[in-house]
């Protein structure tokens, strides 16, 4: 498949890769993302894949990128994969490739074996969620290079940007990194993770706390979920840049065994704007280094 043009679908993909929405007057350091929610699948990639359309989805944080879509009237911008989970995973190291998945050198950078890797969950997933494998035999050794080059590295080189502009413009940047979980076993409608505050100033986390409390959400902080990639990669708030990982429970908005939005989607969505509208009104100060630059 890779760079094979036979698969209309997968073209539209690699011209479009990334779906962002931008405010008509950025108002607020506060930038939305989504690496998870992406629901286009090529024909190519359906091929390839053992699987049945809504067992390849249990992967996807459906419909986060709607649940969120309002920031951009509030003046936040929104980005979002439409690549699936799936196909190719952005909240991951690009080198946390399994090379045992392709039959043959891979010629991209390889990192070290990390459990994610040996579980199945690199860069390039080999399985779905409850760990069914994806693949009934190994992928040509070029999907891995053109997967990251086309669909992993723009929304990265996308998210970055943004990150760069709200930091010349307000001397701050708040990455608020979007996602979806199975229901918990603990009754939880949703997770903050900071990285055990290494990834935000502790008043941000406290404030997104309180805000999601006040409108109903039960919430937990870094447990199961402390903060992924993204949130490790952008979140410094040394130098002004600070993530944020918010993990929502499916069965808030989602008929996971449909993978369709249920009758409480908008309700959800209504509540989650509130407090996408509380992070993005708040004047967030940088810290004076942060300032001074």
């Amino acid at each position: 498949m890779g760079g094979v043009s036979g698969d209309p679908v997968l073209n539209d993909l690699v011209a479009n890769p990334v779906l962002l929405v931008r405010p008509a007057g950025q108002a607020s350091s506060v930038i939305f993302c989504s690496p998870h929610s992406g629901r286009v699948y090529p024909a190519s990639f359906a091929r390839q894949a053992r699987l049945d359309p809504i067992t390849l989805r249990k992967s996807e944080d459906a419909f986060v990128d709607e649940l969120f879509a309002p920031v951009a009237e509030l003046g936040a911008p929104l980005i979002a994969a439409r690549f699936p989970r799936a196909f190719i995973d952005a909240n991951r190291s690009p080198g946390e490739i399994d090379t045992a998945m392709f039959d043959g050198p891979v010629g991209c950078w390889v990192g070290p074996r990390t459990p994610r890797v040996a579980a199945g969950l690199g860069v390039i997933p080999r399985i779905v969620r409850d760990g069914i494998d994806i693949y009934a035999g190994r992928l040509p050794a070029c999907e891995a290079s053109f997967r990251i080059d086309n669909f992993y590295r723009p929304y990265h080189t996308a998210l970055a940007k943004l990150v760069a502009q709200a930091r010349e413009q307000f001397c701050i940047a708040i990455v608020v990194d979007c996602h979806s979980m199975p229901p918990p076993t603990r009754n939880t409608d949703i997770v903050i993770g900071d990285c055990y505050g290494e990834s935000a100033a502790p008043g941000l986390t406290v404030e997104a706390h309180h805000s999601l409390a006040a409108l109903g959400f039960s919430v937990a902080r870094n447990a199961p979920y402390a903060g992924g990639y993204t949130t490790n990669l952008y979140g410094k708030p040394e130098a002004g840049v600070h993530a944020l990982q918010i993990e929502i429970c499916r069965a808030l908005y989602l008929d996971e065994a449909r993978m369709e939005k249920n009758t409480n989607f908008e309700h959800c969505k209504d509540r989650l704007c509130r407090f996408a509208r509380t992070l993005i009104k708040r004047r967030w100060e940088a810290p004076r280094r942060a300032a001074a630059e």
